[in-house]
């Protein structure tokens, strides 16, 4: 009787661990079964074969160099006519050649040489005729208001309407519109003149209300900003708006005009020693100064600490990256596959790898400039993997030995 009992044991152990053993060959296989996100290393390695001399002096920098695969990944998206780039110091040289030294057509379509402010439709201008007091205007009580986009209250003075013309007493309607105060005082004179001999007139602009332009964004008070006198430079308009709060991005300030949005980097300007004061702003300009937030790396994978890392104005390393992150993880990180990937506007993306096992390679990643919206992403180590889907198959041929255990009492 004991026999066949141990007979039964025995041969329920061996269905058992054959069955674990099916179960470990067919995950082991691709490790399929493991959990986590992990680059498919098949893909990964014949894209990278291809590229290990990208950047050097006998291949074409100016060529694309496009890989197409039809191989599914884990999520079981597949990749397609996506680039996979080895970084090198070679990369890293001809990016940095590439790299703009001059400013864009759209950037130096803004800038301008300021003018004499020139009058238009909803200015108030204060006009004196010396020595005919009759010419003064009569102030009215409900005429002294103030308008929160002026620099000064309206007070009583002539409005300059719609059509760019004043009403002023003897010569009736004078077209003012863009010009100076003093050619407006030029004209003025010239047309009193029939009616006063030599006239003596003083004119200045007491309201200016014609030109606004808004400040929207990451500045301390946002809003309407009248342009007067002052040459409403960029630097101007935001010193106006109380400056740049904690969280903004002086890589990232947005100029709509005309229904055409520039980008100005604020920082690359400087570096390149060009006062942003050339830059000037036009009525009906909007200006938009985003935040630190709407420009992030995500550094994703076996890395100490998953986080999203905002760009120090416009730039981050590679390593800086690693370095927010607590750098790879030293237990389930593996140095070799690290990975940078980043979206096209085409709907494709570029993926960068790093093999980061030896320390020489840090160096390559401190030149290695992110864009926002990049993902730094670092593979977990090929045991790493194993464990997982050990453990996640331990606890299924646990419960069958036991089941089987307790069939055969």
């Amino acid at each position: 009787m004991h026999q066949k009992i141990e007979y039964k044991c025995l041969k329920n152990f061996k269905y058992c661990l054959f069955a674990v053993q099916v179960l470990l060959v067919s995950s082991l296989a691709g490790c399929a079964l493991a959990p986590g996100q992990f680059m498919q290393q098949g893909f990964a390695n014949d894209l990278i074969k291809p590229l290990q001399n990208y950047g050097a002096s006998s291949i074409d920098e100016n060529k694309e160099q496009k890989f197409n695969s039809s191989k599914e990944v884990t999520d079981q998206v597949k990749i397609s006519t996506n680039q996979l780039i080895n970084i090198t110091s070679d990369l890293i040289r001809v990016q940095n050649r590439n790299k703009s030294y001059e400013l864009s057509s759209e950037v130096r379509a803004l800038f301008g040489t300021p003018r004499p402010y020139q009058i238009g439709p909803g200015d108030i201008l204060n006009i004196v005729v010396w020595d005919h007091p009759e010419l003064a205007l009569i102030p009215a009580a409900s005429s002294l208001t103030s308008d929160v986009s002026s620099v000064s209250p309206v007070g009583n003075g002539y409005n300059v309407s719609s059509a760019g013309y004043i009403q002023f007493p003897y010569v009736g309607g004078v077209n003012l519109e863009g010009l100076t105060e003093f050619e407006a005082r030029d004209v003025l004179t010239q047309k009193l003149s029939k009616y006063v001999k030599k006239p003596r007139i003083t004119l200045r602009i007491q309201s200016y209300r014609s030109g606004r332009v808004y400040i929207d964004g990451e500045v301390r008070a946002p809003g309407l900003q009248a342009i007067n006198d002052i040459p409403m430079t960029l630097p101007e308009a935001i010193n106006r708006a109380g400056g740049f709060t904690v969280l903004a991005d002086r890589a990232s300030v947005m100029i709509s005009r005309d229904g055409k949005t520039t980008a100005i980097d604020m920082q690359r300007l400087l570096e390149l020693g060009i006062n942003p004061s050339l830059i000037l702003l036009s009525k009906g300009d909007l200006v938009r100064v985003l935040s630190k937030e709407e420009s992030k790396v995500y550094i994703l994978g076996e890395v100490t600490r998953p986080m999203a890392q905002p760009l120090r104005n416009g730039k981050l390393s590679l390593n800086e990256a690693l370095g927010e992150a607590g750098g790879i993880s030293t237990i389930t990180g593996d140095p070799k596959q690290v990975y940078v990937v980043r979206p096209l506007p085409d709907g494709n993306s570029e993926i960068f790898h790093l093999d980061a096992s030896s320390p020489m390679a840090y160096a390559l990643s401190e030149g290695f400039a992110l864009k926002s919206r990049d993902v730094v992403y670092v593979d977990p180590a090929p045991v790493v993997r194993w464990n997982r889907v050990i453990s996640q198959i331990l606890p299924s041929a646990l419960a069958i030995n036991n089941a089987s255990a307790a069939a055969t009492r």
